[in-house]
């Protein structure tokens, strides 16, 4: 369903709320479908809430956002899709070493990935993929590099 609504009704995300709309319904479906995932991104955001100069809220497009300092480090959907920005060279790392991570499920061509979270290990790896990005945010903030 996720991908059928964002490949031919994404246009619909430049209607305000309609995206949070959506990722709602895909909260109560998954609740219903895969309750464990709920849980799984309940404890991933116990466990970045505590990083330093970390805060969650809700992404512009739906689910819950992890930033640094103001700069998203990525978000998950209510179905445990999580979505995450990095250069396009540490992609190709990322995605030569793990299978499940994939192109991102719009902006395949970019540096950002998908990655779904379907069980206890997926949550593990997920919180890793946050660690890389906040690493990154943080060993430039200690340089004086912009946190671009």
């Amino acid at each position: 369903m996720f991908r059928f609504v964002t490949r031919y009704l994404g246009f619909l995300k430049a209607v305000p709320g309609t995206a949070l709309v959506f990722d709602a319904w895909l909260r109560i479906a998954t609740i219903f479908t895969h309750p464990e995932v709920s849980g799984y991104i309940d404890s991933i955001e116990r466990e970045i809430s505590g990083w330093d100069n970390t805060c969650t809220g809700i992404h512009k497009y739906g689910g819950l956002q992890f930033s640094y300092a103001k700069h998203e480090l990525g978000h998950i959907h209510s179905n445990g899709l999580l979505d995450m920005r990095f250069s396009r060279e540490i992609k190709q790392q990322i995605m030569a070493v793990d299978s499940r991570v994939e192109h991102h499920h719009v902006f395949k061509s970019t540096g950002w990935i998908s990655f779904y979270i379907k069980t206890e290990a997926d949550a593990v790896y997920a919180v890793k993929l946050l660690t890389m990005a906040y690493e990154e945010y943080r060993a430039k903030e200690r340089t004086g590099l912009p946190l671009v």
